[in-house]
């Protein structure tokens, strides 16, 4: 099996652009023909070149993992070789000699391009890419809402180049790969005919030119990572799994572009009280015999204060009760969820003996036999 793509530039299958950019740039240094005396240098930089073509191609780089590098390649080679190479005879959509096809090549003949003109280069300003980051606040931040400040690292522009990739006092020459055009050139076989595609040269990356040397700090990308401290506004009522967006706090744009985006995705530490259903919060509350027995009114703890709630009379153990507009805010809009407040009746460990005797008469007036060396409450727990 020949060696793929992603070994070829050393990077793992999930690496970003970004990453496969850098590897390319190390690589094709490192094997470039000019510089290397290794044997097969060339055909090494051409594997190298061609490995970044299809990487940084988004539906290329589908195709070749949905594929595999050996049919891919096969593909590939049929599509470049077939009917004889660029400007060899004649399809459907084929050009005359001088390299002309394609419905790229259609378009200029008839408003006004022409084959073997010069390629167009895409200077077109473009918006960066979106970054993600991810931040955790606490249940009384989620309800109250808040200003977060956080730290995260993410790519900005060079200040030493100012994003150009090398010293201003680089020599400057034409890529010799598309002689300037920024673009090269392959014939694909189609059920139409052959079909010239063009794509962004490899080598110069669209500008058409190539410099003598990188900068020193950002490695020839434009971009270096640095760590920065940002303030985002949290919402009452967000939760869990929700993002909020920062407008232009993403990755550097391109060609005088904007920055892209950041999401935060929000993570809610609800704490060990609570638990937390959409805006309905729930909680367990601890009553005792007498009052599940009699009923009463008991302070139960809510997330923005204590209230009370009456337990009527005949209450019992596991049953649940709701207090209405006691749970969470609806994000960006008025009202609160609902709190629902589950009793548990709590038997205790001890009692004294005038207890003891209240509760073996209290079992005796309702027929009951009580084993008194087990204990009244032994056989309580067991009926819950």
């Amino acid at each position: 099996m020949s060696e793929n793509f992603y070994d070829v530039l050393g990077v793992s299958r999930d690496a970003d652009e970004d990453e496969i950019k850098r590897a390319y740039r190390k690589k094709a240094a490192e094997h470039h023909p000019d510089v290397s005396d290794d044997d097969d240098a060339e055909e090494r930089f051409k594997k190298i070149q061609k490995a970044k073509e299809v990487l940084t191609d988004d539906e290329k780089r589908q195709q070749y993992d949905q594929l595999g590098h050996d049919r891919f390649t096969e593909a590939d080679k049929r599509g470049a070789t077939g009917g004889g190479g660029p400007g060899g005879g004649r399809g459907p959509f084929g050009g005359g000699a001088g390299g002309a096809g394609g419905f790229e090549d259609i378009f200029n003949q008839f408003f006004g391009g022409g084959g073997g003109g010069r390629g167009r280069r895409d200077d077109r300003p473009r918006q960066g890419s979106d970054l993600r980051t991810g931040l955790t606040i606490d249940l009384d931040e989620a309800f109250e809402g808040t200003t977060k400040e956080f730290t995260l690292e993410r790519p900005t522009t060079c200040d030493t180049c100012d994003g150009a990739g090398h010293p201003p006092d680089a020599d400057v020459s034409t890529c010799r790969q598309c002689n300037g055009q920024g673009q090269v050139r392959q014939v694909q076989q189609t059920p139409l005919g052959r079909v010239q595609q063009t794509s962004t040269c490899p080598r110069c990356e669209g500008t058409g030119e190539t410099y003598s040397e990188d900068c020193a700090d950002c490695g020839g990308d434009g971009v270096v990572r640095e760590e920065a401290t940002l303030s985002v506004e949290i919402p009452a009522g967000i939760q869990s799994g929700q993002s909020l967006r920062m407008e232009r706090e993403g990755a550097p744009g391109e060609n005088g572009g904007p920055s892209g985006d950041l999401l935060i995705e929000i993570d809610v530490d609800v704490g060990e009280r609570f638990e937390r259903d959409g805006d309905d919060l729930r909680v367990e509350e601890a009553i005792s015999f007498p009052q599940a027995v009699f009923g009463d009114t008991v302070d139960v703890e809510t997330v923005d204060g204590t209230v009370e709630m009456d337990v009527p009379a005949g209450t019992q153990s596991g049953e649940t009760f709701r207090l209405k507009g006691k749970g969470m805010p609806h994000l960006r809009r008025r009202g609160r969820g609902d709190l629902y407040v589950q009793v548990g009746v709590v038997v205790p460990d001890s009692i004294n003996e005038e207890q003891r005797e209240a509760l073996e008469a209290f079992a005796e007036a309702g027929g009951e036999d009580i084993d008194v060396d087990r204990g009244f409450f032994e056989k309580l727990k067991g009926s819950f």
